[in-house]
């Protein structure tokens, strides 16, 4: 049997920016998503934490030591400039495996600059 864990977590993320027209996806600093273990198109979950919408979409990666959060194509409509995003993974692992699983959690400043970082 497998279960459902949280893999990795960017609390605090503020958007950077928004462009309606684009194809969609998140955009993350490269050096963040690298940080926090979530790799290039992986599935996300976000949640933004001013307004209460949760979306699904893919990481893509943003120019690294950049600090970019952009909320791209339709996810436009999730959030403004300057909102703080929970961006999550999840993995699925064997009930062995769970019992020792830690997820990597990375936390952000007001500047998209990492204050702290829990890793397994």
């Amino acid at each position: 049997m497998y279960v459902t864990l949280l893999k990795a977590k960017i609390h605090q993320a503020r958007v950077t920016e928004v462009a309606l027209e684009y194809e969609g996806s998140l955009t993350i600093d490269s050096h963040l998503m690298e940080s926090a273990g979530i790799r290039p198109y992986e599935k996300i979950l976000v949640a933004n934490m001013e307004n209460g919408e949760r979306f699904e979409t893919y990481a893509i990666e943003g120019t690294p030591g950049s600090r970019v959060i952009g909320l791209n194509g339709a996810t436009a409509h999730k959030g403004s400039v300057g909102d703080r995003l929970i961006i999550f993974t999840f993995c699925a692992v064997s009930e062995q495996e769970a019992a020792g699983h830690q997820p990597r959690i990375l936390v952000l400043d007001a500047d998209n600059k990492p204050k702290r970082q829990a890793e397994p």
